[in-house]
């Protein structure tokens, strides 16, 4: 059994104060129930109506009527309020042991300031606009700033030393394979970045390459070139290049119709001697001529017959302009003693085409190409002309000679055009009629 000395340095627990008794509130009044069956009117007995109406008994006393309820309440009596416990009284302390010093005063943390409390949300909720509007910077802020002092700056985050374990949990060492891995990912990035750079490069520089060769090529050839590709043109290109086997004239005809002409014969290619009249050939001397290529074309209709032909010359750019210029100077295009001669090829509608039959001619001296291009046609039934005109003549509006109403001067005019055409496209040379030879 213990002594006090041995109780005094014990925790002494307070009793328990008593609990005055709970007092029920007064019962209301008793309310008797309402009958379980209510005695009907004897007026509403079928009965009693159909035969006679019974008057109610006097003698039997109304029901009792229940008293009328209270609008409220009566009150509750007040609850009697507990007292708080006695605080315990601790045991004097015994001889021999000091006082135990009081407790100081617990104190507030200085410069916390007092917080401002939460405002109250108003009795009725106001779902409007203005409501919104006036709190929501309160919503958006009210959260980031819940945890912060007011006008105290954030607080920072504790960094964390380079070369620091990082994993799952605080302390957990990472694998150090995870460096010694990403050296390699780099270093094929590396490398596919150079390849990448290495192969645009080429692509690009191969794409420059390409346009400059093409345009190189598609370029427009100069005139010195147009020039020497011009004097080859009759061995470098195809008889039915140069003379196609069909010629289309839009629009070319009298009175703006259309021709259509067919090559019936091509003459071997040869010398200038006998093809030209004499006066012809020595107004032509001068250039010289490296060969003579000749064609018989013949209309839709097989009423007439026209013979082209192209001389390359052996001069050069300024001889063929000299030419040119004395040719035009001296009209030797109009004269009727310098026609070209007819090829009249045997078993063909051109087969009496001869020299009387010649009915308009036109000869062209050529400057961008070493080329004389002439054209003459004729009746294919073979009769005579005896007065040949000109095509630049025959084909003016208005003239009533044979070979302008018979359209022998538009298809001379009209194949010589397109001969010279195809010549120059031959040779480089950008064709500026309207219609495709």
């Amino acid at each position: 059994m213990g002594t006090d000395a041995d109780c005094a340095g014990t925790q002494h627990t307070p009793p328990i104060p008593p609990q005055p008794p709970r007092q029920d509130a007064p019962a209301a009044p008793a309310t008797p129930p309402p009958p379980r069956h209510r005695p009907a009117s004897p007026d509403a007995d079928p009965r009693t109506t159909v035969l006679r109406p019974v008057p109610a008994d006097p003698s039997v006393p109304p029901p009792p009527q229940a008293p009328p309820r209270p609008a409220t309440p009566p009150p509750a009596p007040p609850r009697p309020r507990a007292q708080p416990p006695a605080a315990p009284q601790m045991p004097p302390h015994q001889a021999g042991y000091p006082p135990a010093p009081p407790a100081p005063p617990r104190q507030a943390p200085p410069g916390a300031p007092a917080t401002p409390p939460p405002p109250r949300r108003p009795a009725s909720f106001q779902d409007t606009a203005a409501f919104h509007l006036a709190n929501s910077q309160a919503l958006w802020t009210g959260g980031r700033a819940r945890g912060r002092t007011p006008g105290a700056p954030p607080t920072p985050r504790p960094s964390r030393p380079v070369g620091a374990a990082t994993g799952p949990y605080p302390g957990a060492a990472t694998p150090s394979a995870a460096p010694v891995a990403r050296a390699p990912r780099s270093r094929r990035r590396r490398l596919a970045i150079a390849a990448c750079l290495v192969l645009g490069m080429g692509l690009i520089g191969g794409a420059a390459a390409g346009s400059w060769l093409t345009g190189a090529a598609d370029a427009a050839p100069t005139p010195a070139d147009s020039f020497a590709k011009g004097r080859d043109l009759w061995h470098d290109t195809p008889v039915d290049t140069l003379f196609p086997r069909t010629v289309d004239g839009l629009g070319v005809g009298p009175g703006g119709s259309d021709r259509r002409w067919t090559r019936i014969a091509v003459a071997p290619d040869g010398g200038c001697a006998k093809a030209l009249d004499p006066a012809l050939a020595k107004a032509l001397a001068p250039a010289g001529c490296t060969r003579l290529l000749r064609a018989t074309y013949t209309d839709a209709t097989r009423s007439s017959v026209i013979t082209v032909g192209a001389l390359t010359t052996k001069t050069d750019a300024p001889g063929m302009l000299k030419l040119n210029s004395r040719f035009s100077t001296d009209n030797d295009g109009a004269r009727t003693t310098m026609l070209p001669l007819p090829y009249a090829a045997k078993g063909t509608p051109a087969d009496g085409f001869g020299r009387a039959q010649r009915a308009s001619w036109t000869v062209r001296i050529l400057t961008d190409v070493p080329v004389v291009v002439y054209a003459v046609s004729g009746f294919a039934d073979g009769r005579t002309v005896t007065d040949p005109q000109p095509a630049e003549s025959a084909v003016r509006p208005g003239t009533t000679t044979a070979p302008a109403e018979s359209g022998l001067g538009h298809d001379a005019k009209a194949l010589a055009d397109r001969i010279e055409a195809i010549l120059r496209k031959a040779a480089g040379i950008p064709v500026q009629t309207t219609e495709e030879p």
